[in-house]
């Protein structure tokens, strides 16, 4: 099933988890529409997905540096060696958050929830995954 924005209580239960002031890393992975699709009425104008999750990471890019945050990689997805055949992803992108309170103030800022907009058009499906180091495998 697609999914695109994160669910209040998901977001409740990542901000509860854990309180302290450790930097997470957003692993998100992105699946394009061919068309974007804005609600009826928006004013931009009509793009491909790709193009509407730019004008996205356009707007979302200064609000990440006033936070501390930034973008550590980002590229296109080649092919998917373990995982679900259904589960294509055309790019991934890892942010780094200087913590979960950063995160949660981005998303909850009346510009963010504008931007947001173009995110929302652009996509047919993603995955958000917070992660926190060290996992101590390596």
């Amino acid at each position: 099933m697609p999914t695109i924005e994160p669910s209040a209580e998901h977001l409740q239960q990542f901000l509860a988890e854990k309180s302290d002031d450790s930097a997470i890393v957003m692993i998100n992975l992105l699946r394009y529409r061919d068309r974007a699709q804005y609600p009826p009425g928006a004013a931009a104008r009509p793009c491909s997905g790709r193009d509407a999750y730019r004008r996205y990471a356009a707007a979302v890019t200064p609000m990440i540096a006033e936070l501390g945050a930034k973008v550590l990689w980002s590229g296109s997805v080649q092919r998917t060696l373990i995982g679900p055949e259904d589960e294509a992803w055309d790019d991934a992108i890892l942010v780094e958050y200087p913590s979960r309170k950063a995160f949660f103030t981005m998303i909850s800022q009346a510009s963010y929830l504008e931007a947001a907009e173009h995110r929302t058009a652009a996509l047919a499906d993603s995955r958000l995954i917070a992660t926190v180091s060290p996992a101590g495998l390596f």
